[in-house]
């Protein structure tokens, strides 16, 4: 469902419309699954700058997608390529580029709702975790992903993936990587609302609207005591995850599951 209705299906971009008090985002990259390369990660980063530049006329916010899925995570295709050829800032995009866009959404003090068709994975599960409220489509799949490239997390999952299913299950789920649908994910809290596939952005602008008609100042002191209570540094969290990350990024394993993902192969670990 194209929503800002200012790019043709194909676009290879973010687009960014405010109307009647709801900022909707909407990430175009349909074609690859909206995997996250530089493009789409600027743009993105671009239209969350404008909802704080809007200010008060934004009232509610809704990120969605366009295409069969939400959000495949990080472009592999791109992360192969810069870890072939400047390995040693390949995962400089961690702190630089994921860890500002976790920033600016955890910072937005309007209620954000995400609509979730088809994959939502690694990073994309990240952004999707942001938000306060998640509708889903009934074939929505789901799964954290990093360690079958092994890698630990990003994109603050480490902690919002926690706070939403609990600390066991998101230890399971991170050390596994197993994916799971729609109906185990509202089960477990992960998800709000499940609705019939290919209606996920339309009902999820819906709420949004309903948010953005009620008492913001409100929702937005809410986030706050929600944050408050959470307690933890979620700075220091992005940080350590980008630590991490950079440190598993020089291990064999990790570059040859990559290799062995895009080649379409099952990756074999020696945990090297």
């Amino acid at each position: 469902m194209a929503l800002t209705g200012t790019a043709q299906p194909g676009d290879h971009t973010v687009d960014y419309a405010l109307h009647d008090g709801v900022a909707v985002i909407e990430l175009r990259r349909p074609s690859a699954g909206n995997a996250l390369d530089a493009p789409l990660r600027r743009g993105l980063l671009n239209a969350l700058r404008r909802v704080h530049a809007d200010g008060e006329r934004v009232r509610a916010v809704l990120l969605a997608a366009q295409g069969k899925h939400f959000c495949v995570g990080q472009d592999l295709k791109e992360h192969a390529h810069a870890l072939d050829t400047r390995p040693e800032s390949a995962f400089a995009i961690v702190r630089d580029e994921y860890n500002p866009l976790v920033t600016q959404l955890h910072a937005l003090r309007q209620p954000v709702v995400v609509a979730v068709e088809g994959a939502c994975v690694g990073a994309g599960l990240g952004l999707a975790l942001c938000a306060d409220v998640r509708v889903a489509g009934e074939g929505a799949r789901f799964a954290t992903a990093f360690s079958g490239i092994g890698l630990a997390a990003d994109s603050g999952l480490s902690g919002t993936l926690a706070r939403a299913v609990g600390p066991s299950r998101a230890a399971t789920l991170m050390l596994l990587g197993d994916r799971f649908g729609s109906e185990a994910a509202e089960r477990w809290g992960l998800v709000h609302r499940v609705v019939p596939d290919g209606t996920a952005a339309e009902q999820g602008l819906a709420l949004a609207r309903r948010l953005a008609a009620g008492p913001t100042a409100a929702y937005a002191e809410v986030k706050a005591l929600l944050r408050t209570a959470a307690g933890g540094d979620p700075t220091a969290l992005l940080e350590a995850e980008a630590a991490a990350q950079e440190r598993l990024g020089r291990t064999e394993d990790h570059r040859a599951a990559v290799r062995a993902f895009l080649d379409d192969r099952t990756a074999a670990f020696t945990g090297n």
